[in-house]
């Protein structure tokens, strides 16, 4: 490539939309109020029943668990093309309707992962709506964790109209939602949605770090090529990967701050593993000892559901309560498009190995137990 020529991996209506919605979001904000008011009568007989939220570290199989649940005729969840104006839902899915849907033919995502999406593909795009509520949510110095002390009126409002608003627009019973962040609010999650069910994947460690790292080295040379990828992501609320990627903080700032060391330093597989480790060692951490919270979250194998198909598919619908016989087509696609990841080999030394081992292997031990206990 000649030396000051970079690549534009960013569309440019979409990065200009972007920065547009994100500039006026206290205007969109006030359209959302007033979307609110216009459909009080159709939203006063819309339950938010048994939401379905899938969180945890990303790398971990819930792209692929989302868009499988997605399928369900029960359920609902984000799309691309719901970004990047979040905020009035049902209009924006009117408006879409009317001048029609993407039916172009889903092409490889940006992460060259083998999964093919178009615009109606499901996606993560709560995050944006989360950032412009709390403060600091991603900022590797600030506790990120939000539990059954945390009170913010204005936003469960929002959160709910929103959700409400989603479900009246596609006339689904169920709200689905895929955000790894979600996995430092599974209790804030529970005290809004008592009925909520959570599913949390989990990968072997040195595959799901080897995976991160690819990722993040992906999007760090894609950022080099065109700044505007660095950019984008941070506006569309995700800070998992490449330049401006930043560390999770569970409650622990020291963690946080090796975390931020390790990749400062060059230290990319460790830096994860400290990241796979802090997450994980939450989670359980949350389900230990509560079988209110147990009943509600579940961790799911990656490995095991791509090993066994059918029995995991069939665990995750009866864990959502998501009646099976509707779903049958779908399942049995699903059944032979589940398979590990063959498209990159984990490619670390002795050391790297090692410290992945000593970072991870008292999670990854308590995770083997709770899927044993689970079967």
């Amino acid at each position: 490539m000649p030396q000051g020529k970079a690549r534009g991996h960013v569309p440019g209506g979409l990065y200009f939309r972007t920065a547009l919605v994100s500039a006026t979001a206290p205007m969109w904000r006030a359209l959302s109020r007033l979307e609110t008011t216009v459909l009080a009568d159709a939203l006063a007989g819309i339950e938010i029943d048994r939401p379905i939220f899938i969180a945890g570290v990303p790398r971990s199989g819930t792209t692929v668990i989302t868009e499988m649940l997605a399928r369900h005729p029960d359920v609902t969840t984000h799309r691309y093309s719901d970004f990047p104006n979040v905020y009035t839902p049902y209009w924006r899915n009117w408006l879409a309707d009317r001048i029609g849907r993407d039916t172009s033919t889903p092409t490889e995502r940006a992460h060259r992962d083998r999964l093919k999406v178009n615009r109606e593909s499901p996606e993560a795009v709560e995050e944006v709506i989360w950032n412009q509520f709390f403060e600091r949510l991603h900022d590797p110095a600030n506790n990120q964790v939000l539990d059954e002390s945390t009170d913010h009126p204005r936003f469960e409002r929002f959160y709910r109209e929103h959700v409400a608003k989603l479900l009246a627009a596609r006339g689904a019973r169920r709200y689905l939602a895929k955000g790894n962040y979600n996995a430092t609010r599974l209790v804030y999650l529970l005290k809004l949605f008592p009925d909520a069910r959570i599913v949390v994947p989990w990968r072997e460690p040195v595959a799901q770090i080897a995976s991160l790292v690819k990722q993040d080295r992906l999007f760090t040379r894609l950022a080099e090529e065109d700044p505007r990828v660095a950019t984008q992501l941070a506006r569309s609320g995700h800070f998992e990967f490449g330049p401006e990627k930043r560390a999770i903080h569970v409650a622990n700032a020291e963690q946080a701050r090796e975390i931020e060391s390790d990749w400062r330093d060059g230290r990319s597989a460790q830096g994860w593993a400290r990241y796979w480790s802090a997450v994980y060692e939450y989670v359980l951490d949350l389900l230990d000892g509560d079988t209110d919270r147990a009943r509600s979250i579940r961790m799911f194998s990656y490995e095991s559901l791509c090993s066994n198909p059918a029995s995991g598919i069939d665990a995750l619908l009866a864990h959502c309560d998501l009646p099976a016989t509707p779903f049958d087509p779908v399942r049995a696609e699903f059944l032979d498009r589940l398979s590990p990841p063959d498209y990159y080999r984990p490619e670390f030394g002795d050391r790297e190995l090692e410290a992945i081992e000593t970072l991870t292997g008292p999670v990854r031990l308590r995770l083997a137990a709770r899927s044993a206990d689970e079967r």
